[in-house]
């Protein structure tokens, strides 16, 4: 089994623009970032461009400049980026603040855990946290067994050539997503053009925001046809347990983050993770001894691909001294390279080399702090079984591209 050279690879986006609505920034009316702004979002090939790593070296909380009266920083050390996403009350990750919501639809609105403050984030949280501890995923696993076998059986059928992208990497997690948010079959092949709409940048702002909405507003939509009668996933499972406490809005948007944070990122780590491993016969070996063996392969894999490139942007409530003497100020906007961080040789030596060996490190893959990732758990259960059971099924998997002939998308 061979693989097409063509991989995806999520990249972070930090959105900020300049169009007033009310006063406010509209990130809808978003074109294009300045060229300066951007470079933390790129890859060279599977690895961070050059200049981040530059800047780590020299200036691991680099101020990039200005952007409509905001300073704009990045940070790109680990130790700096623990610390600083770890604090909550110098930093801000409410986005909504700094965006006109007038005259937007309940669907259009900014939020979101990832944009979100405590209280109202503590109490988001709170419902979503006890759905995705490992004692409840395991209920998953033999679905998730299922949805990958049928996929590998359909890759077997039709010949020797695996596109890594259409044939595996994205129907495992969206199948995955729709089962556990509990949508009916019948509204997954619309949903699935929602979904594609979603991460397409190619119209700015007003596309991604359009798609976001209409995707918004399917699930809402879920919320009011279940809350009569509940169905098996989480939507109806939250609606059992809490449905006087949430109205459909808020669950639709609860929903809506879920499928946001593990259907893309899950397919690039899917992609991107396979092409590596085809490559790596140790990696092949590791992911078929023992699930301690594959977890670690998976652990290095999070850690050395770090999809998820840049972290939400964060806000400064208050002028933030630096050790340095400089100070970030209230207002400012900081991004933080997780890649960069997870590369950072303070974490563990040798660290732009895939080792599939490597004792498991604390790496920043699903961000650090009240803002990591709920559903860590659940994308690595699905890494795991899917990566091994590739394996197992076409154990002579080859790429047929080096690393600098594949096409990985745009920014």
């Amino acid at each position: 089994m061979s693989l097409r050279s063509r991989v995806t690879s999520a990249i972070g986006r930090l959105v900020v623009a300049r169009t007033m609505r009310g006063g406010a920034l509209d990130l809808r009316a978003l074109r294009r970032m300045p060229d300066r702004l951007t470079f933390p979002f790129r890859r060279d090939g599977l690895d961070p461009v050059t200049e981040v790593s530059e800047l780590r070296e020299h200036a691991p909380v680099a101020r990039l400049g200005d952007f409509f009266g905001r300073g704009v920083w990045l940070v790109t050390s680990y130790g700096d980026t623990r610390a600083l996403l770890a604090d909550g009350t110098s930093f801000s990750n409410d986005l909504g603040q700094f965006v006109s919501q007038e005259g937007r639809s309940a669907e259009e609105q900014i939020g979101g855990l990832g944009m979100t403050d405590p209280p109202l984030h503590t109490e988001l949280r709170r419902y979503l946290t006890p759905e995705f501890t490992r004692r409840k995923l395991a209920r998953l696993e033999p679905l998730i067994e299922g949805i990958v076998a049928r996929r590998l059986d359909a890759i077997a059928a039709q010949g020797p050539d695996l596109d890594l992208v259409e044939d595996f990497a994205f129907p495992i997690p969206f199948e995955v997503i729709c089962e556990l948010l509990g949508l009916p079959v019948e509204d997954r092949r619309h949903f699935a053009t929602l979904g594609v709409a979603r991460f397409d940048l190619s119209q700015g702002g007003v596309g991604s925001f359009g798609a976001a909405a209409a995707s918004r507003e399917f699930l809402i939509g879920a919320v009011a046809r279940q809350r009569d009668e509940p169905g098996p996933g989480l939507i109806g499972g939250l609606l059992t347990e809490h449905g006087d406490h949430l109205d459909d809005v808020t669950l639709g948007g609860l929903a809506d983050g879920v499928f946001l944070g593990g259907y893309e990122t899950s397919a690039s780590m899917l992609g991107l993770g396979a092409y590596l491993v085809s490559r790596d016969p140790s990696a092949r070996e590791l992911l078929l001894a023992d699930d301690g063996s594959a977890d670690r392969v998976v652990e290095e894999l999070l850690r050395h691909l770090t999809v998820v490139q840049v972290a939400f942007p964060r806000f400064a409530r208050v002028d933030v001294p630096l050790a340095d003497g400089r100070t970030i100020r209230a207002g400012d906007v900081v991004g933080f390279s997780l890649v960069a961080a997870n590369r950072d040789p303070a974490l563990t030596p040798d660290a732009d080399t895939f080792d599939p060996t490597r004792a498991p490190t604390r790496h920043v893959a699903f961000g650090h702090g009240l803002h990591r990732c709920v559903g860590a758990e659940l994308a690595r259960m699905e890494l795991r079984i899917a990566l091994r059971e590739l394996v197992r099924r076409f154990p002579d998997l080859s790429p047929t591209a080096e690393p600098d002939e594949l096409e990985f998308r745009k920014l």
